[in-house]
């Protein structure tokens, strides 16, 4: 099948390579004309994980190609994927004004039937907005098209094997046209076995955010529990560990630590917050979740500061700055926050990230006070403190030892549990770990 793919950012450019990779001809549109260039190319602009593999494979089978002429877009296919951003606006709504740029001009440039597939994630309701821009910039043009939901749900670092290997494609349509395309779309994954539920379009929009919602709410719940582990004495991971087995609850996203960030969970969590209390539902729960997850970086410099005292002056080493390992995303990532209130507080930062610096200097210039390193011993070196954002296997790797010799003072904050406290102690450090005693 012909599928257009609009928005070259990381779902976009994740469901292009991968429906091309599936035998379907995909033409993505980009704005930014530079994107477009380093992609025809086969360069990708993110870090994902056999993502620039398949984007080169798509190329050259001839069954993916790009451009930045949105009309171009919209005469290629029947099926148009609506793959835009939606960041938070300042209320913790979603900014839905790049859905509706790509409905109005869908409706401008369209000539026959056509099919707008919301892959980005959208509040509930979004769908029947859409529906009505196309039909008003349709003016009196009478040709049909039909709207549906079609939520991703990749995880960064995952998300080629989750597009291909999905626990599920949720598909939200109200007419049988829609749901036959769709369905033929994503025939070759559901012939494999893969389940694809069909349902309506605005329950689809609420499965993605009740699904991310309370993935944040797990993780902030166990977060909780780490806070009380280190009051009393206990050992948050045995204590995941025997809630795990539990069938009920399992054992994903029960991993105490830095909290969750990235482009999905925060922003999605606000947005639920804020659809929930604009229909009169009570949120409280999402509200302490993220009060919870705003808490943790609080709880890393408490700790840092009761291992130096005194902040200003001290040399910090930072060793991680993306969100999660395997991938170059520092959206939201704690990291920002903890390097600001180091700076605040006069330190000396040495940081070293597997990929994500090029990002995160976009945001924090090099400088007297904050220094980017080429390997994670060279921003140990001279170091009075060691503090762990991301469980890169870089960092579980590490040679403590030499790791210790580098140091001036022999003390680990780990904001994500990446050693045993016990080995790392052996060695001769002070320890810092979350939720552990």
């Amino acid at each position: 099948m012909k599928l257009t793919v609009i928005g070259g950012g990381y779902v976009g450019l994740v469901s292009a390579a991968a429906f091309a990779h599936l035998g379907h001809e995909v033409l993505v549109v980009e704005k930014l004309a530079e994107k477009v260039e380093l992609l025809r190319r086969g360069v990708s602009p993110i870090y994902e994980p056999g993502l620039e593999e398949l984007i080169k494979e798509g190329l050259s089978a001839g069954r993916l190609d790009f451009t930045t002429d949105l009309r171009e877009g919209v005469k290629f296919s029947e099926v148009i994927f609506i793959c835009v951003g939606t960041p938070s606006l300042p209320d913790g709504s979603a900014d839905l004004s790049q859905v509706e740029e790509v409905a109005r001009l869908t409706a401008k440039y369209m000539d026959g039937y056509k099919l707008l597939v919301n892959k980005s994630t959208v509040p509930v309701g979004t769908h029947a907005r859409v529906e009505r821009t196309v039909r008003l910039y349709l003016k009196d043009k009478e040709l049909p098209f039909d709207v549906a939901s079609n939520p991703e749900f990749l995880r960064e670092g995952h998300a080629v094997k989750d597009f291909l290997e999905p626990d599920r494609i949720v598909v939200g349509v109200k007419s049988e046209r829609a749901r036959a395309l769709l369905d033929e779309v994503y025939k070759p994954i559901t012939e494999k076995g893969y389940p694809i539920l069909f349902t309506d379009p605005a329950s689809a929009e609420i499965i993605k955010y009740a699904s991310n919602t309370f993935l944040a709410t797990k993780i902030s719940f166990i977060n909780a529990v780490a806070d009380l582990c280190e009051k009393v004495g206990a050992d948050v991971e045995s204590v995941a560990e025997g809630m795990g087995y539990d069938k009920r609850i399992g054992k994903e996203f029960l991993k105490a630590g830095l909290g969750w960030g990235g482009s999905c969970l925060p922003k999605d969590t606000k947005a639920f917050i804020k659809t929930l209390e604009e229909h009169g539902v009570n949120a409280e729960i999402l509200k302490g979740a993220l009060k919870v997850n705003e808490e943790r970086v609080d709880r890393l410099l408490s700790k840092l500061k009761e291992a130096l005292w005194v902040l200003k002056g001290k040399k910090v080493a930072v060793w991680g700055l993306s969100f999660k390992p395997d991938t170059d995303d520092i959206r939201e990532a704690p990291s920002l926050r903890v390097v600001r209130r180091l700076l605040e507080e006069e330190a000396f930062i040495r940081a070293y990230d597997p990929k994500a610096t090029e990002n995160f200097k976009k945001v924090f210039a090099e400088g007297e006070r904050l220094k980017y390193c080429q390997s994670p011993y060279e921003a140990v070196k001279g170091a009075e403190a060691l503090l762990i954002l991301t469980e890169w296997d870089e960092f579980k790797r590490a040679n403590l030892k030499k790791v210790k010799k580098l140091m001036e003072l022999p003390v680990i904050v780990d904001g994500r549990n990446v050693y045993e406290p016990g080995e790392v102690r052996s060695l001769g450090f002070e320890y810092y770990p979350v939720g552990r005693p």
